[in-house]
């Protein structure tokens, strides 16, 4: 007998509304004449061109952009070696290792800030983008080494064998079989790494030098006068481009499956 009830149609029309009801005010707010957000002035485009003038908003956007993919960069060679190198271990301590390895994920944000604080002073290391880049590198590491572990258990092992068996490098092995096989969790965990790097504020407020800004410090800095409707064109505009990147990912994808066929 089908179960006629609307109470599961009800309850997700609930959980999308609590979800994307505020990214749709966001929106339609950044087109908002008034500088008083909670106030509709009439539908404007002047936040937009406010946005593209701001020289500090653009500098924050580009370290936030370099800090991201330096960090992932650095972490996507420490987690893939770090999981590569777990992957053959042979000792009772393994597990013990794993747990270092994804251990600054579970550590409170404001505690890892403290601890990259205190260490860097006691380096006698100035904040600026190069403290900026080795926390987060820390911190990214273990998304990375977490998606290439997961690929190295269902990876089929016989082929790097193969390759030694033809006379392959361990190194040539690695670089011609190994990294094309791990290269979808590599970027699969960048790119989470790329997001949370991106989106960070608490470690990044111990870290960052007064020189040196990232986006969200930038917008966390600004929401104590008040949040202008500029925010909200500088949300809408990277829930553009995230959309079109999502956009051009399916459709690669999709062009990619009639190639094959």
């Amino acid at each position: 007998m089908r179960n006629r009830t609307k109470l599961p149609a009800v309850f997700l029309a609930a959980v999308m509304a609590v979800m994307y009801l505020p990214i749709l005010m966001v929106v339609i707010y950044s087109f908002n004449a008034s500088k008083l957000t909670a106030i509709w002035g009439g539908f404007s485009l002047d936040w937009y061109g406010k946005l593209f003038q701001d020289r500090e908003i653009r500098e924050a956007l580009v370290n936030s952009l370099v800090v991201g993919g330096l960090s992932c960069l650095a972490a996507a060679v420490i987690g893939t070696l770090g999981a590569l190198g777990n992957s053959r271990l042979r000792l009772r301590s393994k597990g013990a290792v794993e747990y270092i390895a994804t251990l600054p994920i579970m550590i409170p944000e404001i505690i890892l800030g403290m601890v990259f604080l205190a260490f860097f002073s006691l380096l006698d290391l100035p904040n600026g983008m190069l403290t900026l880049v080795i926390a987060h590198t820390a911190f990214c590491i273990p998304y990375i080494y977490m998606m290439v572990k997961a690929r190295l258990v269902g990876m089929d092992h016989s082929l790097e064998e193969a390759a030694r068996d033809l006379g392959a490098t361990p190194v040539r092995t690695f670089f011609t079989v190994t990294l094309p096989l791990l290269l979808p969790a590599v970027a699969s965990g960048c790119l989470l790494a790329f997001a949370m790097s991106f989106d960070d504020v608490i470690i990044s407020i111990f870290v960052t030098g007064p020189k040196v800004t990232t986006l969200p410090v930038k917008i966390y800095t600004q929401m104590k006068t008040g949040v202008t409707p500029e925010i909200n064109a500088l949300c809408t505009v990277m829930l553009g481009v995230t959309v079109m990147v999502l956009l051009l990912s399916g459709l690669f994808r999709r062009l990619g499956r009639r190639t094959g066929q």
